[in-house]
């Protein structure tokens, strides 16, 4: 993850949220999301389609207004005040098709306030430094898919936005390219750059992450550190024995349950030295122990429901684009 928990609390929010609510003809589709994004994070705003990600990212963003609650970005109750600080990279993808590589990144620069010839000169450089000199003067319509991809999220950073609001950034890139964005997202937040970005990859989240919003019906059932979201699973413990019996089964916990050669359990609230002591004096033999901590899919589970776990795994990611 790009930093510690504890540092990125105590840090100035680029993002306050509380009570919003979006509805569409009736329909909530955001209902009383609270959200405190500390500057320099990376924030995932994790959940199933349709749980209203995007609707609370274009709340953010100033794209449509909330019918109720309060929003706060850079500072500012007015998100267009601070548009010139702000990337975004729809979920939507669309670039004109006659323009060139560079002058497509420039475009979207000019859309923040970056002048147009500075635009164009930063395109070609962020062009070249990932790769993609070879497409300088190639026409958006000349590109395949993924390549057009690129040209798009670098016009997002053109011109060196203190937020960057990503709405489901990963989809359709290949494996390769993903692992570059994740890179690039890591040198974002190292120079202070905010990174929010909206997935249905658990995955993503908790490689990525400092901390993470689960959102699911349009409702935030959790908003914090991953770690905290881990810990609201205890940890397992796997131990395995070379006595089958002997007086330290005694101090076992009640849920543990013998599976093969193994005992499965979760961690005592008095932590594992108590029953280490029990089992060394109770000459159990100790041929195995570990502890494995809860992952951020299983504290999905726990904290938003089987029903939106099952929406999230039903998800299918699109062809990857080539």
């Amino acid at each position: 993850m790009a930093g510690n928990a504890g540092e990125a609390a105590a840090r100035p929010l680029a993002i306050e949220a509380r009570g919003l609510v979006k509805r569409f003809d009736g329909f909530t589709a955001v209902d009383g999301v609270d959200l405190s994004v500390p500057e320099g994070a990376i924030y995932g705003v994790l959940g199933p389609n349709g749980a209203g990600k995007t609707t609370t990212l274009r709340m953010l963003l100033g794209i449509i207004d909330p019918d109720a609650g309060l929003r706060r970005v850079l500072g500012h109750e007015r998100p267009h005040e601070v548009a010139h600080a702000i990337g975004y990279l729809p979920e939507e993808r669309g670039l004109y098709p006659a323009m060139k590589a560079y002058e497509a990144i420039a475009f979207l620069g000019a859309l923040r306030g970056l002048p147009l010839a500075e635009g164009r000169k930063r395109g070609k450089v962020l062009l070249e430094e990932h790769g993609l000199g070879y497409a300088i003067d190639r026409q958006i319509r000349q590109l395949s898919k993924g390549m057009a991809q690129q040209v798009q999220l670098l016009g997002t950073l053109v011109h060196d936005p203190r937020l960057v609001i990503f709405d489901e950034p990963f989809s359709g890139l290949d494996a390769l390219n993903q692992g570059k964005l994740e890179k690039m997202i890591r040198g974002l937040a190292a120079k202070g750059t905010t990174v929010i970005f909206s997935t249905h990859v658990i995955a993503h989240a908790e490689r990525l992450c400092d901390e993470v919003a689960i959102i699911a019906g349009g409702r935030v059932p959790f908003a914090g550190p991953v770690d905290v979201a881990r810990d609201r699973i205890r940890p397992q413990v796997r131990l395995e024995t070379r006595a089958d019996e002997g007086p330290w089964r005694a101090a076992l916990p009640a849920d543990a349950r013998h599976e093969g050669a193994f005992w499965y359990f979760n961690l005592p609230d008095s932590g594992i030295e108590p029953l280490l002591r029990a089992l060394i004096e109770g000459e159990a033999g100790i041929l195995s122990l570990s502890i494995e901590r809860a992952g951020l899919h299983d504290a999905f589970v726990a904290i938003a429901g089987e029903a939106a776990a099952r929406a999230l795994e039903e998800d299918k990611p699109e062809e990857p684009r080539r």
